[in-house]
């Protein structure tokens, strides 16, 4: 994960700081799991509670307008707080690492998504400006 700058990430679209929560909640987590395997406890619980912090910023996004989806994501990622409170309890990996495997595949899913919309948006330009350019008359000189 690259350094960014406070400038860089008011850049970058809500979609896109939301990939980076997902990158970023991995990493930590990926780091935290490291920490726990040569016992590194401190670190580790630093870690697992910038996640914790991560899962719930992710929440807070949420557009429960969106429908359904909103809800079920909201119930993922409170399942997943819990998993990660009763992971550093215990300094379990196993649960954390279902916590790791829920954020991989909610991280590529959403980069799917954004990727999809920038191809369906693209098309709709195309398309926009096709109509545009089919109803534009080309005035020649001497007209």
């Amino acid at each position: 994960m690259d350094f960014l700058s406070k400038e860089l990430l008011y850049q970058k679209s809500p979609q896109q700081l939301t990939a980076f929560l997902y990158e970023a909640g991995i990493q930590q987590l990926q780091e935290a799991i490291a920490c726990i395997e040569n016992k590194q406890w401190a670190e580790a619980n630093q870690k697992l509670q910038k996640v914790n912090d991560i899962i719930e910023r992710l929440g807070a996004g949420l557009n429960y307008e969106a429908g359904t989806i909103a809800n079920q994501l909201d119930t993922l990622y409170n399942y997943m707080a819990n998993q990660l409170v009763t992971g550093n309890l215990k300094k379990d990996i196993p649960i954390l690492q279902e916590v790791l495997a829920i954020m991989e595949q909610l991280a590529t899913a959403w980069t799917e998504a954004m990727n999809t919309e920038i191809k369906t948006g693209q098309r709709e330009r195309y398309k926009q400006t096709n109509a545009y350019e089919k109803n534009v008359r080309v005035i020649q000189q001497g007209e």
